[in-house]
């Protein structure tokens, strides 16, 4: 989605009633984030606004990029939090891991593959915890401790350990990506 670099678009501010319904938004869709908005995104502050390409916007924060919000079609808007944010607060995230074998590949921008995951060096969610497909989620790497990847998975964990192959995300942003090295100042 973001492999290639991105020239910085002109910044806009964002209204005071949409910062409201952002915020809202966010912590609908991340119910572990919701005790820390007032730290990510300060009542009295000024958010920004960048169009990106592919139909993405990006909402920064003084200098410090916060989310992505993709245009889906047919569907509701998804938010992706920037890596910058994730490493900020990695606890607030689903998590899953990849093998050493796999982080070259997803470094590169390759889709993040079920053997990755399955294999002796990746780790899954226990099964009450089990991910559902479209659910947003970063990925560590094994024996690393930041986030490499986040993005929308396209399939669910009980049929990643059934098939053990397949693409589990085509898309994402992963450090080193065009958005990662964005300046957003």
């Amino acid at each position: 989605m973001f492999k290639k670099d991105i020239n910085p678009a002109k910044k806009t501010k964002v209204k005071s009633s949409a910062q409201r319904a952002l915020r809202s938004k966010l912590c609908d869709s991340y119910p572990l984030l919701a005790p820390y908005i007032d730290e990510i995104i300060p009542k009295k502050s000024q958010l920004d606004v960048m169009k990106l390409p592919d139909f993405a916007t990006l909402y920064s924060l003084e200098s410090h990029p916060l989310f992505v919000e993709i245009e889906k079609k047919g569907a509701d808007d998804i938010f992706l939090p920037h890596l910058k944010l994730v490493h900020a607060f990695p606890h607030c995230f689903k998590r899953v891991q990849i093998d050493r074998g796999a982080i070259r590949f997803v470094l590169s921008g390759a889709a993040l593959m079920a053997p990755g995951l399955t294999s002796p060096g990746g780790r899954l969610p226990p099964a009450e915890e089990a991910l559902k497909p479209g659910e947003v989620v970063a990925v560590g790497a094994e024996g690393k401790d930041e986030i490499c990847l986040i993005g929308i998975l396209k399939m669910g964990t009980e049929e990643m350990k059934e098939k053990k192959k397949g693409v589990v995300m085509d898309e994402g942003h992963y450090l080193g990506d065009g958005l990662w090295k964005l300046s957003v100042e």
